[in-house]
């Protein structure tokens, strides 16, 4: 006999796993929903940025760093040649400069070897004695003439001097002159400042720059003088300051083939900073165009880069004489000097523009060949994460990392689709299993319910007969009254035990089918958790794919960051490259992020699958309990047969005892007294058959549920699946 209580325990088995399907169901749920938001937030992904495009960036990087590189160069070839040809021009000027101004101390010393000539000159120092000591007009007049034509006689000698002149310190002094010089122009000089301050020197010579009022020759041409103090006898009736006016173009004639280029000049300056000598006859006493060093070591020569008092930057070369003090400037515009290398500065523009077009060219051809592919592969990534498993890279015959990215992305993409269909069919088998399993879960529903009815109606059987025993004891005790009645009540009671035998053969029937039945969804259920187990095999297969794309991934990473560092170590040849590299990286981290998408979804569906196989698991233990209160049933309605059995044997003795009725009255009265415990425990069997059966419907019930929660779980997958386009 079955326990009850273990039944209630399987119904609360059951229970659990419906509770457990439930979980399943709302997981199965969860894992669309989450699959539906991942492919709403693909729809709205950004295609492409145009200012954060890798081939803009690669644009603007080449065009900057090709003309930046060309317009660099051509700048400090500019720089550089105009630096040279001012350090050139300067020191060639300089040495200019130091020749002429030496040349130029050589004529004024030959004008200082003359006044010496004059002072040493013995014939002329008579004269003058004569003309100190004389009291008579006639040699007084005859000396003057003798001065005059000796000093004439110098000037013929050298045809750059146009006058000569002795002027005596005392007032009533006779002025000897020579040449174009006058007594009248040599008497103003007395009234020049610079006559007093030589009256009161040590005997050095002066030299005198060209006079407004002029020196010796009255309107004459620019010139300049040598003046010197000439002693006779020592006593200051014997001094005479000696005058020499030399013509200041014999003086620039000096020079006059020296050229310093377009814009140039050639003055002499004296300490002042005024012009002695200059090109032009207007700016001679006038300050000269540039200031002068009045301190230092560049007082007395030097080269500089002036401004003159126009602001123009000019070159100046300057070399002070040893004689006169003053000095030999030269001055050179320096634009007139660099003008030459604005050639190099417009060639260098030239060189931009077309470095520009080149660098516009090199980039299309990187855009082209670099940029380009990278957004396909990118736009192919973002369907692929979206759910299209059905897009390849087109990109052939490549060796490069580009190429080997395209051809890791098609293998990536047809293992990631393989996987994905025979997932779908999984999924597919599992739902049909699960429709099996429904089936075949109504069909033991319904032979639960016939087994109820059948046994329903063995318990009435069972309550006729103890009623029918009953009446039979009070016939007993009325055998001689009411034999008739016995008679029939005898046959009654053999026809409810024929239809109790009956009723009995027909549960075990019933019961065979409800053992064949219950096989079959053993069977079922078995080769359901065989088909999950594959399927959970499979996902593991997904799982160390993914560990293998996942690693191909950080290499790419790696490679990415080591091509960095080379690119950094390039310097601004490698800048492109490093931007290259840095694409490739963040296509690599997108690669990522792809796989990790499909990872978590390879292992929601994983814990799906596990759950499922625990739920089955746990099921397969409630179908062989089943099966087991099955086959119990089966021999309780075998022992109800044999009692039936041997209820129609004891009917029988009960129809021959009739006829011994008044010698074994006693025995009858036994007889029905066993009857009747018979039929109580008929009774209380059929009532116990009547529990096992409803309790076995109830299971029945649960185990529909549970096949009907199955097949709700599995089409949930086979919906989260459905994302995916494959072909075919």
């Amino acid at each position: 006999m079955l326990d009850s209580k273990n039944l209630s325990d399987s119904s609360k088995e059951v229970q659990k796993k419906s509770n457990l399907l439930k979980k399943m169901q709302g997981a199965g749920k969860s894992f669309s929903s989450s699959m539906k938001k991942g492919t709403n937030g693909l729809k709205g992904t950004k295609i492409a940025i145009p200012s954060k495009s890798v081939g803009i960036k690669l644009l603007v990087i080449i065009f900057v760093s090709i003309v930046t590189c060309v317009l660099t160069v051509g700048l400090i070839a500019y720089s550089q040649s105009k630096k040279l040809i001012e350090e050139n021009v300067s020191e060639a000027s300089y040495q200019t400069v130091k020749q002429v101004a030496q040349n130029l101390d050589t004529v004024f010393g030959n004008y200082k070897d003359i006044s010496l000539q004059i002072l040493i000159d013995t014939d002329l120092q008579g004269k003058l004695g004569v003309l100190a000591k004389s009291e008579d007009d006639y040699e007084t007049l005859k000396a003057t003439r003798d001065v005059s034509a000796r000093l004439s006689n110098f000037i013929i000698g050298n045809s750059s001097i146009t006058g000569i002149a002795l002027i005596p310190l005392k007032d009533d002094g006779h002025i000897l002159t020579g040449g174009g010089a006058t007594s009248t122009a040599t008497a103003l000089l007395k009234d020049a400042k610079w006559f007093e301050q030589l009256a009161k020197s040590n005997g050095s010579e002066l030299w005198l720059e060209d006079q407004p009022e002029g020196l010796l020759v009255p309107n004459s041409d620019p010139s300049i003088g040598l003046a010197r103090i000439v002693r006779t006898n020592g006593t200051l009736d014997d001094f005479y300051i000696l005058v020499m006016e030399i013509s200041l173009e014999s003086i620039t004639k000096r020079y006059a083939d020296v050229n310093m280029g377009e814009g140039s000049t050639l003055s002499i300056v004296n300490s002042e900073g005024k012009n002695v000598a200059a090109q032009e006859i207007t700016g001679i006493g006038q300050p000269h165009i540039v200031k002068l060093p009045t301190e230092g070591d560049a007082v007395k020569t030097g080269r500089l880069n002036l401004k003159t008092t126009t602001g123009a930057l000019v070159l100046t070369a300057y070399q002070s004489f040893e004689l006169t003090g003053w000095k030999f400037v030269a001055t050179i515009p320096v634009d007139k000097l660099v003008e030459d290398t604005k050639l190099i500065r417009n060639l260098t523009w030239i060189m931009v523009v077309l470095s520009g077009i080149i660098a516009i060219a090199i980039s299309m051809l990187v855009i082209k060949t670099i940029a380009n592919p990278l957004v396909m592969l990118r736009n192919l990534m973002v369907k692929g994460a979206g759910g299209n498993l059905t897009v390849r890279s087109s990109i052939r015959n490549r060796a490069d990392e580009i190429g080997q990215l395209s051809d890791s992305f098609n293998d990536m993409m047809t293992q990631i689709t393989a996987l994905a269909k025979q997932t779908t069919r999984s999924a597919e088998e599992v739902l049909l299993t699960a429709a099996d399993l429904t089936d075949s879960s109504k069909k033991t529903a319904i032979a639960a319910q016939e087994i109820a009815v059948a046994t329903e109606e063995i318990a009435n059987g069972a309550t006729s007969l103890a009623v029918e025993a009953e009446k039979g004891s009070d016939l007993t005790n009325q055998m001689d009254v009411q034999m008739k009645d016995v008679i029939t009540a005898n046959g009654q009671m053999a026809k409810s035990a024929i239809e109790v035998d009956h009723a009995s053969k027909q549960g075990t029937a019933y019961m065979q089918q409800l053992i064949q039945k219950t096989g079959m969804t053993e069977e079922m259920t078995r080769a359901m958790v065989e088909k999950v187990d594959a399927l959970k095999d499979s996902t593991g297969s997904i799982v160390k794919i993914l560990d293998v794309l996942n690693n191909l991934t950080k290499q790419t990473n790696i490679l990415s960051l080591n091509a960095t560092i080379e690119a950094a170590r390039a310097g601004a040849a490698g800048k492109g490259f490093m931007v290259v590299a840095d694409e490739i990286r963040k296509l690599a981290d997108q690669s990522r992020q792809s796989i990790d998408i499909v990872g978590q979804i390879t292992a929601k569906i994983q814990v799906e699958i596990q759950e499922t196989v625990g739920v089955l698991s746990e099921a397969y233990p409630i179908f062989q309990e089943q099966i087991s209160s099955v086959k119990e049933a089966n021999q309780i309605f075998l022992i109800v047969q044999g009692q039936m059995e041997q209820f129609v044997e004891s009917l029988e003795l009960t129809t021959r005892a009739i006829g011994e009725l008044d010698k074994s009255q006693s025995v009858i009265s036994d007889a029905m007294t066993n009857v009747s415990a018979v039929a109580e425990q008929s009774s209380a069997t059929s009532e116990e058959v009547a529990s096992l059966s409803s309790e076995q419907l109830n299971i029945s019930d649960g185990l529909v549920q549970l096949s009907s929660k199955l097949d709700a779980v599995s089409r949930g997958l086979k919906d989260s699946l459905s994302k995916f386009q494959i072909n075919e």
